[in-house]
């Protein structure tokens, strides 16, 4: 006798026949169908970005559960947590000089606990690394950081142009960081439960904050990008939190579909990443 298969396993099967262009339509309908309920559901939309900022805390903290329970470090990516640290540490200084804020606490916090983390991999738990897996070349994605934020900066009044390059910095660096963690997991295939979590609560961090960003553009008509100042800047913000959402959606869906299909480990086909 043939068992009928549950409905979500019918439809993520036919989403998976599906031609690649078919697969970024829906992706894209998916987005817009949350957003359009975000924006019905969330009021303050400033909520967005702290609840964004408390995904990525929770990540965070479902890494450090990792290397205390299983003293190992096995599929994480060392670079991927240097650079969060360097956009959180460069944010951190822009909070505390321009704005200090609830956003303050939360960036500090994800901060100690990154460093942290950074300690662990190198020190403690550095046999367990896995080195020549972690190969993405952190130079080709800091330099055009930099050379960018002095480019293409904000530009508020009675704010030194140091700040005005630190805060384009944190925004463009952090759009990217998570690449040399999704290198390592396109080179190992197999992504376990916790590292997954983690990357996944990634995703929705990054997706909750590109919604922020989008909901204020909706609801000021524009105004937030007058706000944000004048230039390129204004355009270079949203195609960062774009970017950085689109980076980790790809994973999000496989990581979706193995919850759903009651599967413990990630399994990632080649391409990927």
């Amino acid at each position: 006798m043939k068992v009928p298969r549950r409905p979500i396993h019918a439809i993520t099967s036919w989403v998976r026949r599906q031609p690649p262009k078919m697969k970024a339509f829906l992706g894209v309908a998916s987005a817009i169908i949350s957003l359009v309920l975000l924006y019905v559901m969330v009021h303050d939309h400033n909520k967005l970005f702290v609840a964004a900022e408390a995904v990525h805390a929770i990540g965070i903290a479902v890494l450090i559960y990792k290397l205390m329970k299983e003293r190992s470090c096995a599929g994480l990516s060392l670079k991927s947590q240097e650079l969060t640290a360097y956009f959180l540490a460069a944010r951190l200084y822009c909070s505390f000089v321009i704005e200090y804020d609830v956003h303050t606490f939360l960036d500090l916090a994800t901060l100690v606990a990154t460093l942290w983390v950074i300690y662990m991999i190198r020190y403690k738990l550095k046999a367990s690394y896995m080195g020549d897996k972690d190969n993405f070349k952190v130079l080709y994605l800091v330099v055009p950081c930099i050379l960018l934020s002095i480019l293409i900066h904000p530009t508020p009044p009675r704010v030194s142009l140091l700040q005005r390059i630190f805060w384009a910095f944190c925004v463009y660096l952090e759009a990217v960081s998570v690449l040399p963690q999704l290198r390592v997991m396109q080179n190992i295939k197999i992504v376990e439960p916790f590292t997954a979590h983690y990357v996944f609560a990634l995703g929705v961090a990054r997706f909750l904050s590109c919604a922020h960003w989008i909901l204020q553009m909706v609801a000021t008509r524009g105004g937030l990008l007058v706000a944000l100042g004048t230039g390129f800047w204004p355009p270079m913000v949203l195609l960062a939190e774009i970017v950085q959402t689109f980076v980790l959606a790809d994973f999000c869906y496989y990581y979706v579909k193995s919850v759903l299909g009651g599967q413990l480990v990630v399994r990632l086909p080649a391409g990927v990443v």
